[in-house]
Formats: C-alpha cells, sequence, structure tokens
C-alpha cells in the first residue's frame, strides 16, 4: 500500500505558473462569450425586409447599436405570426429584458433615418453605444503584453534557455555555468577506465592525493600546487583523465568549458569567473575544471578582434586575478585542457598559476594494447584475438581513434552476420576509418583502372627496395573514400628521424608518379596526396629541421604559434629563393631515383601491377614471389607478423 500511495503522488501534475496564464485567459474568454450569448441568435434580414415589417406594423423598436447594426424587435402579436415564427431568440443564460428578432447592417444612417420619418414611424428608432471595456482593455494592453513577452523570451535564450539551474533566468547571467560533481553525485569513470598514460595518470592522482591527505605534503613546508594544464593532441584523454578526478576525488568537483565564460553582455564572463571560484571556495578543498580553456585563455593583444573593451580579455584578466591574486584560497585547484598550448597567454601559463602542464601524447604501441583493452571490454569478440597485432596495425592513433575502431569492428562484424567480432573486422575497420568506405561500384574505365594499378605498384616496389621505408601491408586498387588506390605501411615509431629516412619515404611516396612515366610515358593527377606529402616533408627538412646543407642548421619555426599573426618572412627575398631551390631540388632527386629504381626493374614492375589488376588486393607475400626476400631484415619481424594474419583471412 505505500508504494502505491507514492507511485500516486508521484503521478500527482506538478504546480506551473503557466496554470494562472491559463484560468485568466479562459476566463476572460467565457467572460467574452457568455456576454455577448443573448445576441447570437437574432436572424439577419435586408433593410427591404425590414421596411415591410414596419409598413405591416410588426415592429415594436429597432435599436441602431454604434451606428452600425440595426437590432429589431417585434411585437407580441407580430412573434405569434407564423412568418415570425422563427425569430424567437435562443438564449444560454435566462434573461430578464427582451431580446431582439432580427437585425441588419444600416449602411447609410441619415438615409435610414430619412426613410423612417417618410413612413411615419421614427418614433420606433433609437440609439445605442456599446462599450466593450474589456475588449478595448486587451487591445490596449496587447503590444506591451507582447513586447515584454518578447523581451523575456529573448533574455531567457541568451542567458542559457529555458532549462532553469544557475544560468537558466534572466537574474542569474551572471552566474556560473558548472556542474558540480561530490559525493552524493555518481561518476563512473576512474583511473582504471584510463587506459596508457602513466607519467600523466601519476602526476594527476598525485593532485587528487594532495587534496585528500593535504598534512602529508604540507608538514615540510610544501605547498599545494595551484594548477595544472593538460595538453595533447585532440583524442587522447585529456577530458577522460578529469573525469577520472571526478570519479575518484572525494572533494567537490566543478566542470565547464572555457566557452561558458563567453557571452554577448558586457562583464558577465568576469562575473561568471568570480562566481565560480565563489563557489569552489566555500566547498574548498574542491577542483576546477576548465576544458577547452583557450576558448578565453588566448594571448591577450593577439585576438582577431581585439578591442579597448574585449569581453574575453576581461574574462581572462578575472581568472588571472582568481588563480593567483591577493585573495587566493590555496585549497582551490584548477585543472584545465587545451591542444593549443601555443595560443595561450604567457601570464596563464605561469608558475603560480598552472605550475603543471602535463603532456598527454599520442599512445605507443604498449599503451595502445592497454587502449585496446579497455575498450574490448563490452565486445563480444573472438577466442585468441591478438591484441599485439592490433596495437602494431595501428600506428599514430590516439585514444578515441581506436574507439572508433573498436566500434566500427563490432557494426561490421553485425553487417556480415558474425557472432563475434575477429580479427578481420578490426582489419576492415581499420581501413574504413583511414582510407574511408570501400566503393566497388564506383565507375572507373579499364584505362584508368590500369594506370591505378601500375600507380600503386610503383609505390610496393620502390618502398620494397629501400631500406628505411616503411614496410608494406597490403595494395589495393579498390576505391575507397575520395582516393582510387591505395598502399597500405606499417611504418615505424621512430622519436627521432634522420635525413636517410626522410629521403627514402619520399623516394617511396614519389614511386606512384615514377611508374607512370616509367610505362605510359605520361603522368596524371593521381599523384596530388603523394605530391602535397612529400612538398611538406622537403620544407620541414629545409625551413623547420635545418637538414640541408646549403641553407645550413638554421630554423624558421616559431614555436610560440605567433609568427601566422605576421604579414613578413623571417628570412629574405634570397633566403627565400634558396628554400625554395633547395625544396625543388630534394624533391626532383627522389624523383629521378624512383625512376632509375623503377626502370631496372621494370619487368618485375609490370607483373606485380598485372597481379594486382587481376586480384585488386595483394599482400607481401606477392611481392617475395616476385622479388624475393626483402634485404632489411629489421623491420621484417612486425611487418611479416601482420602480413601472415592477413594472408591466413585470403587462404
Amino acid at each position: 500500500m505505500t508504494n502505491e500511495n507514492n507511485n500516486s503522488k508521484d503521478k500527482k501534475p506538478k504546480f506551473s505558473p503557466y496554470w494562472i496564464y491559463g484560468i485568466l485567459i479562459a476566463i476572460f474568454i467565457g467572460f467574452q462569450v457568455f456576454s455577448g450569448a443573448n445576441y447570437q441568435n437574432e436572424q439577419s434580414i435586408t433593410p427591404s425586409e425590414f421596411f415591410n415589417f414596419v409598413e405591416q406594423g410588426d415592429v415594436e423598436k429597432v435599436i441602431v447599436v454604434n451606428r452600425k447594426i440595426a437590432t429589431v424587435y417585434l411585437t407580441k402579436e407580430a412573434e405569434a405570426k407564423d412568418i415570425h415564427k422563427n425569430s424567437i431568440p435562443q438564449t444560454f443564460l435566462p434573461s430578464t429584458t427582451k431580446l431582439p428578432n432580427y437585425k441588419f447592417e444600416v449602411g447609410n444612417l441619415e438615409n435610414f433615418e430619412k426613410d423612417l420619418k417618410e413612413i411615419g414611424k421614427y418614433n420606433i428608432y433609437s440609439l445605442k453605444t456599446d462599450e466593450n471595456y474589456w475588449g478595448d482593455f486587451l487591445i490596449g494592453i496587447l503590444p506591451f503584453i507582447l513586447l515584454i513577452g518578447v523581451w523575456f523570451f529573448i533574455m531567457r535564450r541568451m542567458s542559457g534557455g529555458a532549462a532553469g539551474g544557475a544560468g537558466g533566468q534572466i537574474f542569474n547571467i551572471g552566474k556560473s555555468k558548472a556542474k558540480l560533481f561530490d559525493q552524493n553525485t555518481k561518476v563512473k569513470t576512474t583511473f582504471k577506465d584510463v587506459a596508457g598514460l602513466e607519467g600523466a595518470k601519476e602526476e594527476v592522482q598525485e593532485i587528487v592525493d594532495f587534496l585528500k591527505y593535504p598534512e602529508k605534503y604540507t608538514t615540510l613546508g610544501g605547498k599545494i600546487p595551484k594548477g595544472a594544464l593538460l595538453v595533447g593532441p585532440p583524442g587522447t584523454g585529456k577530458t577522460l583523465l578529469a573525469k577520472a578526478v571526478a570519479g575518484e576525488a572525494k572533494v567537490p568537483f566543478f566542470s565547464l568549458s572555457g566557452s561558458d565564460f563567453v557571452e554577448m553582455f558586457v562583464g558577465v564572463g568576469a562575473s561568471r569567473v568570480r562566481d565560480l571560484f565563489k563557489q569552489a571556495k566555500e566547498k574548498s578543498p574542491s577542483i576546477i575544471f576548465i576544458d577547452e580553456i583557450d576558448a578565453i585563455g588566448r594571448a591577450r593583444g593577439k585576438n582577431a578582434m581585439s578591442g579597448s573593451n574585449d569581453e574575453r580579455e576581461n574574462t581572462l584578466n578575472q581568472l588571472l586575478t582568481e588563480m593567483d591574486g591577493f585573495g587566493t584560497n590555496t585549497n582551490v585547484i584548477v585543472l584545465a585542457a587545451t591542444n593549443r598550448a601555443d595560443i595561450l597567454d604567457k601570464a596563464l601559463m605561469r608558475a603560480g598559476r598552472f605550475d603543471r602542464q602535463i603532456y598527454v601524447d599520442l599512445p605507443d604501441v604498449r599503451e595502445r594494447k592497454e587502449i585496446f583493452e579497455v575498450h574490448l571490454r563490452p565486445l563480444k569478440k573472438s577466442e585468441g584475438l591478438d591484441l599485439d597485432f592490433l596495437s602494431k596495425q595501428t600506428p599514430g592513433f590516439s585514444g578515441a581513434d581506436i574507439a572508433n575502431v573498436c566500434n566500427e569492428a563490432a557494426l561490421i562484424a553485425a553487417r556480415n552476420g558474425k557472432k563475434a567480432v575477429d580479427k578481420q573486422d578490426f582489419l576492415d575497420a581499420v581501413d574504413r576509418i583511414i582510407g574511408g568506405l570501400e566503393k566497388k561500384n564506383k565507375i572507373i574505365t579499364p584505362s584508368e583502372k590500369r594506370a591505378v594499378a601500375f600507380h600503386e605498384a610503383g609505390h610496393a616496389v620502390v618502398s620494397w627496395m629501400l631500406e628505411h621505408a616503411a614496410p608494406l601491408v597490403k595494395v589495393t586498387i579498390v576505391p575507397r573514400g575520395r582516393s582510387l588506390g591505395a598502399a597500405w605501411y606499417l611504418p615505424e615509431e621512430r622519436l627521432i628521424v634522420r635525413p636517410e629516412q626522410m629521403l627514402d619515404e619520399m623516394c617511396a611516396a614519389l614511386g606512384g608518379r615514377a611508374a607512370e612515366k616509367v610505362i605510359f610515358d605520361k603522368i596524371s593527377t593521381g599523384a596530388l596526396s603523394d605530391l602535397e606529402k612529400v612538398t611538406k616533408q622537403a620544407r620541414a627538412m629545409v625551413t623547420v629541421y635545418g637538414l640541408s646543407d646549403k641553407v645550413g642548421n638554421l630554423t624558421y619555426y616559431d614555436s610560440s604559434g605567433q609568427s601566422e599573426y605576421g604579414f613578413s618572412k623571417p628570412y629574405s627575398e634570397q633566403t627565400a629563393e634558396l628554400i625554395d631551390k633547395e625544396i625543388s631540388e630534394i624533391i626532383e632527386k627522389q624523383y629521378q631515383r624512383a625512376l632509375d629504381l623503377l626502370e631496372e626493374h621494370k619487368d618485375k614492375l609490370t607483373e606485380l601491377a598485372e597481379v594486382l589488376l587481376e586480384k585488386e588486393v595483394i599482400f607481401k607475400d606477392n611481392l617475395e614471389k616476385i622479388f624475393g626476400k626483402r634485404a632489411f631484415e629489421k623491420e621484417a619481424p612486425i611487418a611479416k607478423k601482420v602480413s601472415e594474419d592477413i594472408d591466413k583471412k585470403q587462404e
């Protein structure tokens, strides 16, 4: 019985102020309806019919209302006639006064009075003015009601919508929009869900430990860090680390985005910063997490729309004051995340505000294996799925990319009607994410298909012959996305890159165009992505890494990112000509090198292209049958394992 009573209580409608508005409108409409109900049933007649009734002596009186509508009252004898039997009005409410039987529009009132005088019945005529006080009042205030309603609607939308909360009302527009997570709020993410990122995780765990056991660190005279900035490429897990802090820390956790401070009203951003830190200090010790802090932390004076009263700069100034000013409370730690640390203001980055900068880098092969273990937990995977193979197959993938691979693999397995996700599904998912959707029905002519086959075979042959080129995994001429073909490699994960390694990669990238030149003595536009990659690499060698003998040990790279705001180059016109010439020489030298290699192995190139035309997809073993074992064995173990696992599916 108790549960039923509780359910009945829960089902009761909640009071809303809109009910009052609805009741008032209903009363007003009802009043208007019933006040005019007695005049709704008069029959309409023409003026000529009216004058016929007057001449017959049937009309007792006629009253012209508001100089427009004439209401006709019949005598009792006339109402008894058959011709007038339908003219007796039917009323909703009882009335003590006699109601009119007919009505008609007068038209010209002077002519109407003149006609009545001519027939000698002017004594039955009278004028009456009806005033609708409620209607006139409503019409008078309606524009003001509409203006006030529109104003409230716009203010509510600009201040955060009608969803309520601290910023949902017009009078709370200066309040913080931060979401509070405390012991009463369940956050399921913990440090166990954060795979890899060992160094970053240790730093963040230490911050949580500072707040849980401050005496452990302050007894020696140390001070708790005031802030930590998470920096790294997109998708590497910066926000996930913050979620883990919210789940692990037993202190209040305020979470919001940098864009939550930005409003069109002057002073709102600074007001929200003050309110945020006020709430955090009241609940100290506490943590504030600002995601995408570059929305308000951009270097002052470098904004595209900077002005004397820039709202973003005012917000940043208030944030700087709150983080390290006279009234700073040491029991509030600020966490922030961004992937654009180079554009942040130097005052924001200094010690005392963000004491620690935690770099969250792309995961290496060992960390990718741990990330796969996390994202594979909810999947029904096949037995014996090799995580080492998956981690080696996804170099350069971020944590978000790996999560996407796992999800795509599950979708592909479901599409194929499988009961478990196997290794081939993951390979297809990687191909889908990197190359795009497979388009087997794309219209391509035989000559174009042959050109694509030789282009991709040229990449495969040149990379096979070069020591530092990435080992081949497979080559395909099945169109994917915007590309007509692709060669898949398994690049070595290097921390430093030497000139000969970059040159070999450039030569392999130019192998496609070189193959077209060698076989057809013509080139095409199909090498666009290859040329773009090679040009960027050559320019980086000359202007960034100082790997050119002619230019010397110089770099024109600006790590602060401020060079993009300048309109002048950091070198002279003579140096610019030298750089352009050096870039062109590097690329043309590697192109000639690729031409020489393919001329030397032209027959094998043709044989490989014919196999590719026949099968559309070839693997490492196809090259071994034509060229023999690759001479450079140091990179072979990884590529061999990847290729063998793929070949098992083909067999």
